[in-house]
């Protein structure tokens, strides 16, 4: 019953992931952190089957790191960043252990100064969206993104709109997901917004 949203605005992105973690109906945790930095302007937020998500998001943010390191600390862009973790998926595809993971990579590039949202499900399938769920917030909140997303919303709209989405998902989902974490990347890197 993980919840993973995205919404990309004028100057930066915003992830919220829910805070619970889940096994069938059993709450087992109410602070898990479904997020990783991979680089300062770089948010991996991930799903599906617990113990892949979690050394999946270890093994890219270890590997854009060490790409980091390698090349006099040269950072990856988020779409070079959607390329090798689109990559890692497809070819893990083909073994006999295949990741059951779903992400959404939120990102902010310097050098044309544009966000960016990349969604990617187990499968290896990616595509640039302007917003995007996972799990079952995709089921309750894409109709209210889509009726209330513009081009031109500033972060602050953008929080608006999925304070409106999490309204939605209270009301609706069977569980409580024990609210989110919120966090926006944008031009100064990555940060938390407290209070959901």
């Amino acid at each position: 019953m993980d919840i993973i949203l995205g919404i990309k605005v004028e100057d930066g992105t915003i992830i919220a992931t829910s805070k619970a973690a889940t096994r069938g109906i059993s709450v087992l945790k109410d602070s898990d952190d479904k997020t990783r930095a991979l680089n300062a302007r770089n948010l991996i937020a991930y799903t599906g089957e617990s113990g892949d998500t979690v050394q999946f998001a270890e093994f890219i943010q270890a590997n854009i790191q060490l790409y980091s390191m390698r090349e006099n600390d040269i950072e990856l862009s988020p779409k070079a960043t959607a390329s090798f973790v689109r990559n890692q998926l497809a070819t893990s595809l083909r073994s006999r252990k295949p990741y059951q993971v779903n992400v959404l990579i939120a990102g902010y590039d310097t050098k044309t100064d544009t966000a960016s949202l990349n969604w990617i499900d187990y499968l290896g399938t990616q595509v640039e969206l302007p917003y995007g769920a996972h799990g079952y917030a995709a089921f309750y909140a894409n109709s209210l993104l889509d009726k209330h997303y513009r081009k031109n919303m500033k972060i602050e709209e953008g929080l608006g709109l999925l304070k409106l989405c999490l309204k939605e998902l209270e009301t609706r989902m069977p569980i409580d997901f024990k609210g989110v974490y919120v966090k926006v990347v944008d031009k100064d890197g990555i940060r938390s917004i407290e209070g959901y």
